[in-house]
């Protein structure tokens, strides 16, 4: 498999993954949101459970930081196919880190959380997402 190939489909799988990610939030505020609160108390514990689930990609980022200078010092080597596994295995964990904000938001809405505690958890996990692009110079 070429370069390229590889790359095509680590970005398909970002995509996915970004689907993933966000389409419960976003499905389930579509077909539940306009029904009344459960439990709102949990409101802001919910909300402060998602903002401190960023805090669970921090040693993920470092071991995909780590991978992907791992690959670009092995790009053109025999190491290279290794290398770019690797990478895509740290990604997949970083990955699932990355999209607990937007999953903890799922049954916050239940709760009742406002439009704009959501749109933060989603935005967050999106941001998280952006830290695991495939950086140009490599390939």
């Amino acid at each position: 498999m070429t370069r390229t190939e590889v790359r095509r489909r680590l970005a398909l799988e970002w995509w996915r993954w970004l689907g993933f990610a966000l389409a419960p939030l976003f499905l389930t505020n579509l077909l539940f949101g306009s029904q009344a609160p459960v439990l709102q108390v949990l409101e802001l514990p919910l909300f402060v459970a998602g903002m401190a689930s960023l805090f669970v990609t921090l040693p993920l980022f470092s071991a995909y930081k780590r991978a992907l200078i791992a690959t670009e010092q092995a790009l053109d080597t025999a190491a290279e196919p290794a290398a770019w596994i690797e990478l895509a295995r740290r990604r997949r964990l970083a990955f699932a880190a990355a999209a607990l904000p937007a999953w903890v938001g799922v049954p916050a809405l239940f709760t009742g959380l406002h439009a704009v505690a959501l749109v933060l958890l989603a935005l967050s996990s999106l941001m998280l997402f952006c830290l695991y692009r495939i950086p140009r110079q490599l390939g």
